[in-house]
């Protein structure tokens, strides 16, 4: 491999900043260049909505690697510089400041973006998002000063906030369109365990609720959520979070196919076979379920970076993993292994109302996916039997007294 050769990586979060170090890993010899919109290097951004929220995390403590660690190995990492034109025929990538680069291959890691809410009043002030370190810098001192905070919002990320909104002692209400909390990503006997889970803790939950305007103040301030029904949710502080948009525009504009994000083969190619996209931005083959979607994840983001990375270096492809997601919400862990919105039947393992047990979601007599809370076993043995597409008995799994090993083990050994 020539080491006049030259890999661009668009986006520094954790799908770009793994992409650059697993390159270097496997012995790419050529300039890698990773530039990114925000100011700060990579970093982790689960804990920006958990312990970083609470003041319990330094900044410092969330970046992937040191500084250092780019320069130590060769490493250019730009920051606070955004992509504004892809140009496939002459392999260049021009930025807003006015730079151009050139690219033997590009990788882009353009993430994703919170989707706006659809109603007036949207724009007032103490109106917020949480996705980015900065987001969440302002957040902060908002969360501090407020008292009242409406969610817009019950999925992971709303919920997340709601928990460290009443550590902090703030009144909490959170709006959900949906009947249910968590409603695209878990079944009702999850949703009512997270619901109840918050409404113990003091959260105000409404559910098919309608926002229609956010009233503000002479100021410019927000001060009320107007529902559907008329009703007045007094707030002085409203955090949006009603899902993510794929940053696909950079990529469809330099006429790479897109569609919900940007389409990719299993090697984290594009339709241009010097191009790469991974993380949240990619439209990707999910080959545990015979179909293709996004996955808005670490696990993805690390995954993909390794996978372009060992392509672009004619390396073997590393091994794709069941999908695996987490939450932490007041002293429970969900652990998610698998997909399930595909599932015909739902079992649950355990007795909800002890804190500790796990939903078992199966298509035919495959197990698909389980949401384990409190449950580490379930959802480690679960995660394995994923990946093998084992059958497994709906009535051992409803039974707590056959343990997670000897279920794992029956069905391995039919699986051969």
């Amino acid at each position: 491999m020539s080491s006049q050769e030259r890999v661009v990586i668009i986006g520094a979060g954790q799908a770009g900043g793994q992409a650059a170090v697993s390159l270097r890993q496997m012995g790419y010899a050529g300039e890698i260049v990773l530039v990114g919109d925000e100011l700060a290097p990579p970093y982790q951004r689960p804990p920006l909505s958990k312990a970083y929220l609470k003041g319990k995390l330094d900044r410092e403590r969330l970046f992937l690697k040191p500084y250092q660690f780019y320069a130590d190995n060769k490493i250019t990492l730009e920051t606070g510089k955004r992509a504004s034109k892809i140009d496939r025929a002459a392999k260049t990538v021009q930025f807003e400041d006015g730079t151009e680069l050139g690219y033997t291959k590009l990788i882009i890691s353009t993430g994703s973006r919170p989707r706006p809410l659809p109603v007036p009043g949207a724009d007032l002030e103490n109106v917020l998002d949480l996705r980015t370190l900065e987001d969440v810098n302002m957040l902060k001192p908002h969360m501090k000063e407020a008292h009242r905070i409406v969610i817009v919002g019950a999925g992971y990320i709303g919920l997340e906030a709601a928990a460290v909104a009443r550590e902090l002692g703030l009144d909490v209400t959170v709006l959900e369109m949906a009947p249910r909390v968590l409603a695209r990503v878990t079944s009702p006997t999850m949703s009512a365990f997270y619901q109840l889970l918050h409404e113990n803790h003091g959260v105000k939950v409404r559910t098919s609720a309608r926002l229609m305007e956010l009233k503000g103040d002479k100021h410019g301030k927000v001060t009320d959520a107007l529902l559907g029904n008329d009703e007045l949710v007094p707030a002085d502080l409203v955090l949006v979070g009603i899902g993510i948009l794929p940053n696909e525009e950079l990529a469809s504009d330099a006429g790479i196919a897109c569609k919900n994000g940007i389409l990719v083969d299993r090697d984290a190619r594009t339709n241009d076979p010097d191009v790469y996209a991974i993380g949240d931005c990619a439209h990707r083959p999910l080959v545990h379920y015979g179909r293709e979607g996004r996955l808005e994840s670490v696990h993805n983001a690390i995954e993909q970076g390794k996978i372009a990375a060992a392509h672009i270096c004619e390396k073997p492809r590393p091994m794709e993993d069941v999908p695996w997601f987490w939450s932490d919400q007041y002293d429970v862990k969900l652990q998610i292994a698998g997909l399930s919105q595909d599932a015909d039947q739902a079992v649950t393992r355990g007795d909800p109302t002890t804190g500790s047990f796990a939903v078992f979601y199966f298509q035919g007599d495959t197990l698909i996916a389980v949401d384990a809370a409190n449950a580490p076993p379930e959802f480690l043995t679960a995660k394995r039997l994923i990946a093998q597409g084992a059958t497994v008995s709906k009535e051992e799994i409803a039974d707590t007294s056959v343990s997670m090993k000897d279920i794992m083990t029956k069905a391995l050994a039919a699986a051969g």
